[in-house]
């Protein structure tokens, strides 16, 4: 998710901070009324299913929306949620078939065509949807969705009604595990009344997961409350959830500290040498689907000159990975070898070897590409980042330091604070950054398709550099079309090898789930995703 996109958590004023304490929470005891305070960031974008590609607004929609599959918390497998079943017997042709009895919180049916007109809508031109391109492999995507010009057609054409309970769908070549995608937010139903008023529900979104929109006010909390006519066997278990908005995550660890918050689901850097005597047990550091990577512009004709390949290479020798994760995450990270996550595993496609030397310290090599590449364009790195979440300040100024050092230069890095997370996304996805940017992306589905696609293939949606390559994009479509695993995870690997020789994007680390709660909750967890399974969580 999206992406990456990503950012959490955040701080505020002390205004936000009494707002917090006062939100919803009082009540508890055990008996799945009391209410969860979590910390929380605005999200980037209205909470339309096929608009949010960050996790600030993800988080919510996995709170109000179900789909055709659910990720499974703890292993990350795709499991039927709203899917009674998805056939095909060519990989190209599926017939879904929905479960009966599901509504959404307004009582209205979820058919099968609440998919297809939400799924319509979110693929069509008009719409300007940021997750369209997950609808590309649907037939017809090019009339709804051209690439220049305007839409000339109103539907795709390769979905069908076919009854309440069915539709089908024809993909463009043949995509085996496309099934496996649809746990992703983008794929959720819509109610009729999404489109009747859609002002309307994007003041009070209305979905047919286990919460309820009760309020947002933007800026500083979101409350969400347990919808008792939720249908999945995955009811809340406690009476709500109040999203309370930070800028700063110091200052939410602080409120969580003051008995003011029950979850923060970041543990700031800086309070990384204390969390453990301040939480105990209460604390939550495990492995996600999660990189953090720096992405380059490839619509900067600097830094697509003959050389300038080189230049970024030895930009990734010169940082020192082992230092940074040891001393600013304190083993809350572990330096990248490759542009996906170990959480998929050898058979899944991760590899610790294809990044090779590039992703080991190397001063001397460092400088001596640098140089062959013809030096820094306009002779300093500028990393971008949002100062508003996520401690990427120490970061950013530990890899320029580094840089620095390596290249012997105290002027060859230096870091861009961008305000608020919005902002800096709105950069980023118009081509407004200039330099490097921090690029973290936490996995939408568990596929190492998912790591590689939607960031490097040419136009995807999370391609904000440009990066664009005829031979990786090739490798890609051959991969998507193999009904062999292993050998599509082969074609995968591959496609990723023309990443090592690129360098679109410097891996830097795979970033674990770490979060901090208070004694008056308990059963709190992390998804793959890094994400807290909020309708688990107990209110004690």
């Amino acid at each position: 998710m999206r992406g990456a996109t990503h950012a959490k958590w955040a701080a505020g004023a002390v205004a936000v901070a009494v707002a917090a304490a006062g939100c919803g929470g009082g009540s508890g005891g055990g008996d799945g009324s009391g209410v969860v305070r979590s910390s929380w960031g605005d999200p980037q974008n209205p909470l339309e299913p096929a608009n949010t590609n960050e996790v600030q607004g993800g988080k919510v929609l996995d709170m109000i929306f179900r789909g055709l599959k659910r990720y499974d918390p703890k292993t990350g497998e795709a499991k039927d949620m709203l899917a009674e079943s998805i056939e095909s017997k060519d990989s190209r042709n599926f017939t879904v078939k929905i479960k009966d009895g599901w509504t959404f919180g307004n009582g209205e049916a979820v058919t099968a065509k609440s998919f297809v007109d939400a799924w319509n809508y979110g693929a069509h031109l008009r719409n300007n949807q940021k997750n369209a391109y997950f609808f590309a492999y649907i037939e017809g995507y090019d009339k709804v969705h051209p690439e220049k010009g305007d839409a000339t057609a109103e539907t795709l054409s390769g979905l069908k009604v076919v009854d309440g309970r069915t539709f089908t769908v024809r993909l463009t070549q043949k995509f085996s595990t496309w099934p496996e995608t649809l746990g992703y937010p983008a794929f959720a139903p819509l109610p009729k009344a999404f489109f009747d008023d859609r002002a309307g529900w994007l003041a009070k979104p209305v979905g047919n997961g286990p919460y309820a929109v009760r309020s947002y006010r933007k800026g500083s909390t979101m409350e969400l409350r347990k919808w008792d006519g939720y249908k999945g066997e995955d009811k809340a278990r406690n009476g709500g959830v109040d999203l309370n908005v930070y800028t700063d995550n110091n200052t939410a660890y602080t409120d969580l500290m003051a008995g003011n918050l029950d979850l923060v689901d970041d543990v700031p850097a800086a309070q990384l040498k204390n969390v453990r005597s301040d939480l105990g047990d209460r604390y939550i550091n495990t492995p996600a689907g999660i990189i953090q990577t720096l992405a380059f512009p490839f619509y900067d004709r600097a830094w697509t000159k003959p050389g300038a390949e080189k230049v970024r290479r030895g930009l990734a020798m010169a940082i020192d990975r082992e230092q940074i994760t040891e001393t600013i995450f304190r083993k809350t990270r572990t330096p990248a070898k490759d542009w996906t996550s170990p959480v998929l595993g050898e058979d899944g496609g991760y590899s610790d070897s294809v990044c090779g030397d590039a992703c080991r310290y190397d001063p001397e090599q460092a400088r001596k590409l640098v140089r062959e590449g013809g030096g820094i364009p306009g002779g300093t790195l500028k990393i971008s980042y949002n100062a508003d979440t996520g401690s990427h300040k120490e970061w950013v100024d530990a890899v320029c330091n580094s840089i620095n050092r390596a290249l012997g230069n105290d002027r060859s890095c230096t870091g861009n604070p961008i305000g608020t997370f919005a902002d800096f996304r709105s950069r980023a996805s118009r081509q407004k950054l200039d330099g490097a940017w921090r690029a973290g992306w936490q996995m939408d589905y568990p596929l190492i398709q998912n790591f590689l696609e939607p960031n490097y293939f040419t136009d995807a949606p999370s391609n904000d550099g440009k990066y664009s390559d005829e031979r990786f994009d090739k490798l890609v479509n051959e991969a998507n079309a193999e009904t062999d695993t292993v050998k599509a995870v082969g074609k995968f690997q591959d496609a990723e090898k023309i990443l090592a020789e690129d360098m679109p994007a410097i891996p830097l680390w795979y970033q674990n789930g770490s979060a901090g709660y208070s004694d008056r909750v308990s059963d709190v967890a992390l998804n793959q995703f890094s994400v807290p399974v909020y309708e688990q969580i107990k209110v004690d």
